[in-house]
């Protein structure tokens, strides 16, 4: 045993174990048939280990094989305590001494310890025949001193504990004879059939415990003639052996006994004496020829040894005993057995190489060389079994783990024993890697677009983005979120929103596309690990064009407005620019391609619209069969998928002349009507008042002669800057008016509001400043008493029906307040002009956006 155990301890060493044996072996001395729970030895007090330990060391008991678990310990107490019942009778049957051997184990580090219980016999069991009655033959021709083997009390206890003596019940004609070996009833007097031909005896056997048990046995003697001879065996003790595992029926030995009388008084039969239950499945004997034989398993790892007492018999019962002792040899019939005695599952994907991941117990029930066993594990893991104490290994790591290349191993252990042959059995261990939160959410791609049309509704959907993490669990678990950030001066979370668990971006608000067409957005994706890993990317958000808007049309103006007519001359040939549609869509693209139509005229074949540029031009010479009077309907259409329209009527009038046109005060409106009057009213109050009036007539009417306007009536546009949208979508670069078309400027003579007529174009893309305010300076002298003198004709013409000999004095009054209006207005205008020309950042100064600048001019 010391140099076993110096072998192992130099092993220990040379491998590097942490592990090391705690002092010497505990034994303990405890009698058979504890209660359950009771104290055998406190194991924390005789180790002197503390009690805070325990638990944390793993101490446990254990024991080999498929053996009961008879003892405990008490973690909170350090107590050893009895778990199973203990009977040392069936435990060690009568060997003297009866030692039950488990072993203690500690982790962290590991240490064995080997703990002694000695069982110490109990008095528990009373002695006992195999029959509790039995009958003896005797011939009367007996002689004084014969003797009768009677088959001694079984007492399964030891010691002081089992059979001591037997007492027999008083009789005249036997008494008792016992020694070492056998129980015989000796017969003191005679027997006289004719007298007694039946005696009844009662044997006692009693042990010696205190309280002291017996067992009793009754005899029947029935008294016959002339058998004097009882069998005789040929070995008083016959010992044999078995392999284990011996197939049924076979031979096991042969016992043989002679009855030297005759006939029926010589025939001998054999059959077991006292066995037990078991003993009596496994073996079985031939009443004739005494062969013993194999009737069940034979065990070596259950019992390695058998004994029982075989009776020969004859005709009149005569009965002798003999002795059989059968050994079982041991087979290497029992592969060696894997027990996993701790585990840490699962494992860190982060620790350390070399850390002690588990412990492992092999066990092989075999004997000898037949229970030394090699343990082994399969290759290209990151994990080896390193020896330790006994027949104890521990599960190192080799390598550095990382779960989300391999998240669980299958560790195969293989243990092998050396018999012959030798036999192996495995074991898969199960590890899970448990996981760490090392590896951040990746999105799927660089970068996300998302495509939404303009007029969306809130809350639909624009695109996904998806991120993964290979982390587990909660360090897997995907977070999504918009970072702060501004919009056209908004926050990101006004226009967008992002549905945290499924990365699904939603739209919070409607778009326009005409105030803004793309943005970007950074979405984070973060895990729940701790601490938390996150990553950004970038979504581009692009608003599509819808076709919502409508064309706009800046002239004419819409109906209800004010009252507009077109002058066209009667020389007028075909193809002569005659007006302008001017229309704008604040949509883009094809949504905001226009094109111009007429859809109602009064001559049909007469007036021609350019489809493109809105120009309204005759289609052939005018003649004098052609009405005075055309109204134009226009259509402008964009040319969107739903395509969008307005229409505009164009009135106009075939004339050189106002003065041709007499229905020309139908045109008028009744509202302009009733205020002329009044106007009418107050100005002859105030010309009777003043004489200096008819002064100022005269000088108006020489300086209307000198400044005759230039009528030139190819077509008037008038914009209103009312018409003109604040933003509106540009189209090829340039936007809907296309800004290589320039006009003069003339006021038309049927406008009472700041109208404008377009008849020249220029090439030229831009003009200095200076030559275009000598432009307008031009503009100005050259319109304003064109108009003039056109509504002084309409004036005129009313008065006619109110107040004729009044017409001189309102002609001198009106030629008054012209003067000082024009005066007056064209200075403000020009001052205006000039400020905003001067202030404008137009390319061109005499396009339609020049001239919506001179929109108020009077």
């Amino acid at each position: 045993y010391l140099f076993g155990w110096l072998a192992l301890s130099f092993r220990g060493v040379t491998l590097g174990l942490a592990c090391h044996l705690v002092r010497g072996d505990l034994s303990y001395s405890i009698p058979e048939e504890m209660k359950r729970q009771a104290v055998v030895g406190n194991i924390a007090k005789d180790l002197g280990l503390e009690l805070s330990k325990l638990s944390f060391r793993k101490v446990r008991i254990d024991s080999e094989g498929t053996r009961k678990r008879h003892c405990d310990i008490n973690l909170s107490t350090g107590d050893l305590i009895v778990t199973e019942r203990i009977d040392r009778d069936s435990l060690c049957g009568k060997k003297g001494s009866c030692v039950l051997k488990v072993d203690l184990v500690l982790e962290n580090p590991l240490e064995l310890q080997r703990i002694t219980l000695h069982i110490q016999d109990v008095n528990d069991n009373s002695p006992q025949f195999m029959d509790e009655l039995i009958e003896i033959e005797i011939t009367e021709s007996a002689e004084k001193g014969s003797r009768f083997s009677i088959e001694e009390a079984h007492d399964a206890d030891i010691g002081q504990n089992s059979v001591q003596r037997y007492d027999l019940q008083k009789n005249e004609n036997f008494i008792l004879a016992v020694d070492s070996n056998k129980v015989e009833l000796v017969l003191e007097n005679k027997l006289d059939r004719e007298r007694q031909n039946e005696i009844n005896l009662l044997l006692t056997a009693l042990d010696g415990g205190t309280p002291q048990r017996s067992g009793t046995l009754a005899i029947h003697v029935t008294v016959l003639d002339a058998n004097d001879n009882a069998p005789v065996f040929s070995q008083a003790v016959y010992k044999v052996s078995v392999p284990e595992n011996s197939p049924l029926d076979t031979v096991v030995v042969t016992v043989s006994a002679t009855d030297a009388d005759e006939g029926v008084n010589g025939e001998v039969t054999y059959d077991f004496g006292h066995v037990s239950e078991e003993d009596a499945k496994i073996f079985s004997i031939d009443p004739k020829t005494g062969q013993i034989t194999v009737i069940g398993e034979t065990d070596f790892e259950e019992v390695t040894s058998f004994e029982m007492r075989v009776k020969a018999k004859d005709g009149l019962g005569l009965t002798s005993y003999a002795r059989v002792v059968i050994d079982v040899t041991d087979a290497n019939d029992n592969a060696p057995v894997i027990y996993l005695k701790s585990m840490t599952n699962p494992i860190p994907e982060n620790v350390s190489p070399g850390t002690e991941v588990g412990i492992i117990n092999v066990q092989d029930r075999d004997s000898e060389s037949n229970r030394q066993v090699r343990c082994s594990i399969q290759q290209n893991i990151p994990f080896k079994l390193v020896p330790s104490i006994k027949s104890y290994y521990s599960l190192v790591t080799t390598g550095h783990l990382d779960r989300e290349l391999l998240s669980d191993y299958n560790i195969t252990i293989t243990a092998t024993d050396e018999g012959s042959p030798s036999l192996s059995s495995s074991k898969i261990v199960r590890l899970s890697v448990g996981d760490v939160n090392d590896n951040p959410p990746a999105f799927e791609e660089q970068s996300y677009s998302a495509y939404v049309t303009e007029n969306n509704k809130p809350g639909s959907t624009l695109c996904s983005v998806t991120a993964r993490d290979p982390d587990w669990r909660q360090n897997g678990t995907v977070i999504y979120s918009l970072l702060p950030g501004e919009v056209n001066g908004a926050p990101v979370s006004s226009y967008l929103s992002v549905n945290g668990d499924t990365g699904v971006i939603h739209a919070v608000r409607s778009f326009d596309y005409e105030q803004f067409r793309s943005f970007k957005v950074q979405v984070m994706a973060r895990d729940n690990g701790s601490p938390p890993l996150s990553s950004n990317v970038t979504v581009s958000v692009f608003i599509t064009d819808v076709n919502d808007n409508c064309p706009q049309i800046l002239y004419p103006a819409p109906e209800g407005s004010s009252f507009m007519t077109e002058l066209v001359p009667k020389a007028a040939h075909g193809g002569s620019l005659v007006s302008k549609v001017i229309a704008v869509d604040a949509d883009s693209g094809q949504n905001a391609w226009l094109s111009y139509h007429i859809v109602k005229s009064t001559d049909p074949g007469l007036f021609t619209i350019g489809v493109h540029s809105g120009e309204i031009r005759t289609q052939r010479d005018i003649s004098e069969s052609d009405s005075m009077k055309q109204n134009l309907i226009v259509a402008v259409k964009d040319n969107g998928q739903l395509s969008l329209s307005a229409t505009c009527s164009m009135f106009l009038l075939i004339s050189d002349n106002l003065a041709e046109v007499p229905e020309l005060k139908d045109m008028s409106y009744d509202e302009n009507n009733s205020k002329l009057t009044s106007y009418l009213i107050i100005a002859l109050v105030s010309i009777s008042t003043f004489f200096l009036t008819f002064i100022i007539i005269i000088l108006g009417l020489r300086f209307c002669r000198r400044r005759k306007p230039r009528l030139l009536f190819d077509g008037a546009v008038t914009i209103p800057s009312a018409y003109l949208p604040p933003n509106y979508a540009e189209v090829d670069g340039t936007g809907t008016l296309r800004s290589t078309y320039n006009y003069d400027a003339y006021l038309t003579t049927g406008s009472r509001t700041s109208d404008f007529k377009f008849v020249t174009s220029y090439n030229d893309n831009t003009l200095p400043a200076d030559q275009t305010i000598r432009k307008i300076d031009n503009i100005m002298n050259n319109t304003s008493f064109s108009s003039f003198s056109s509504v002084l004709y309409i004036v005129l013409y009313r008065l006619n029906d109110t107040a004729p000999c009044l017409n001189f004095i309102c002609i001198g009054f009106i030629l008054f307040l012209f003067y000082c209006c024009y005066t007056r207005s064209r200075n403000d205008t020009m001052i205006e002009i000039r400020s905003n020309i001067r202030n404008s950042s137009y390319e061109h100064c005499l396009s339609v956006d020049c001239v919506h600048m001179l929109h108020r001019l009077p």
